[in-house]
């Protein structure tokens, strides 16, 4: 049966505050196999209100509503239910009592504004709210031959909404769901395109498959989101587990994490494991390295420290060097790069060290003029590594890449060690 979420809020449509609430609800709604179609954004319009309504009424067995049940001018979500239906909007004496008594609770009186809280539309139903002063309403709206529509109206607000929802509507799906269960896996990928991934995967992101793969890409990561209906949450599970399989074969060690794991997560993991620290010196990346690595290990436990942006007069003085030594070689070649490497590593007394040259103004790279490039190495008491990379494009883009792909050499030299 087709779901649809409406997320009400003028805060929302002007982008100050990001709708969760229904990425949420159709993760909850997937996991006992009702599918949202439609998710619909609104702002504090009653006509709109209204309209949008109407439509997702006849285009949906369930509507699951957030926002717009506060007591203020612009909560409009009772009201716009009611004249949808051509009802009268009614008190309910109970719902009033429980607000009220949660004003006293507080030590505080209950405004005459409140009370709206407490009507619903003519023919719903009261959710309990426990958490907050905005009971939920529940509708089950006649279409006819078809089957009603069920229309859940909840708070806004995320930590009254969840319990609500789990609780008081979940169980009122049983009957609508598909006997079927929907269940997501993510798998994260590096250091190939998306056309490239794509080529290699083959058949397995054709439309149609079951499970189904999508890819999406943010900031050179690819992410393959692996999605599977079945019966039960084992079959589920196990189909999944298949599909991960066939694209570890087809990606290989492009694969390095899964679900929200980022580049620094694994090699901090993998660094920490060993009992092996690291350190970063960076030019082009403006700190980017240092900020991974510190959220992931604000303690210290790998991560040893970062130099960012310094001069080479500075750099010298840190790091122990002669500056006439660290001039002689190109602020951003790859000569400088291992200079920097090795010597961050042996400042701060680090198992490994990576670093980043500045980025070059005007290089030639693969018979182009002017493509902006740098650097990276990666040091350890064995080796000294170094790696070119075009930084063409968005420059916060580029800096993202340039990290990941720093992060992506050390992971790689741990996983081939």
């Amino acid at each position: 049966m087709p779901a649809e979420t409406i997320a009400i809020g003028t805060e929302l449509t002007s982008g100050a505050k990001l709708d969760t609430n229904s990425q949420w609800l159709s993760l909850e709604l997937a996991a006992v196999g009702i599918a949202v179609h439609y998710h619909t954004t609104l702002a504090d319009d009653l006509q709109a209100n209204i309209n949008a309504f109407r439509v997702a009424v006849d285009r949906a067995d369930l509507i699951v509503i957030t926002g717009g049940l506060g007591p203020t001018l612009d909560d409009l979500t009772r009201e716009a239910l009611a004249r949808m239906l051509e009802v009268d909007l009614v008190l309910d004496e109970t719902s009033l009592e429980i607000i009220r008594s949660m004003f006293a609770r507080r030590g505080r009186e209950m405004p005459e504004r409140n009370v709206i809280q407490a009507m619903f539309p003519e023919g719903s139903t009261p959710i309990p709210n426990p958490r907050g002063t905005a009971p939920g309403i529940w509708l089950e709206i006649p279409r006819g031959s078809r089957p009603p529509c069920r229309v859940a109206a909840l708070p806004g607000v995320p930590s009254e909404m969840k319990p609500m929802f789990r609780e008081q509507i979940l169980p009122r799906l049983g009957s609508l769901a598909t006997g079927r269960v929907i269940r997501h896996a993510r798998l994260q990928c590096f250091g190939l395109g998306e056309s490239a991934a794509e080529e290699l995967l083959g058949d397995i992101t054709a439309r149609g498959r079951d499970p189904e793969v999508g890819i999406t890409v943010h900031e050179a990561t690819i992410t393959l989101r692996i999605v599977a209906e079945a019966p039960s949450p084992d079959t589920a599970q196990d189909k999944i587990f298949t599909t991960r399989q066939q694209i570890l074969e087809r990606l290989g060690e492009h694969v390095y994490g899964e679900e929200e794991e980022e580049l620094e997560d694994i090699v901090v993991r993998e660094l920490s494991a060993r009992g092996e620290t690291l350190a970063s010196c960076e030019g082009a990346s403006g700190g980017l390295l240092a900020r991974r690595l510190q959220r992931i290990d604000p303690n210290g436990g790998v991560f040893r420290g970062g130099l960012c942006g310094l001069s080479d007069e500075a750099l010298a003085t840190v790091l122990g060097m002669s500056p006439a030594k660290l001039r002689e070689t190109d602020p951003h070649g790859p000569d400088r790069a291992s200079q920097l490497a090795l010597a961050t590593r042996a400042r701060l007394q680090a198992d490994c060290a990576l670093a980043i040259t500045p980025r070059s103004r005007a290089a030639v790279h693969e018979g182009f003029t002017d493509v902006p490039l740098a650097h990276y190495a990666l040091a350890t008491p064995q080796m000294v590594e170094v790696r070119e990379l075009n930084l063409v494009g968005d420059p916060a883009i580029a800096q993202a890449r340039l990290t990941k792909s720093a992060l992506n050499l050390l992971r790689l030299h741990l996983r081939n060690r």
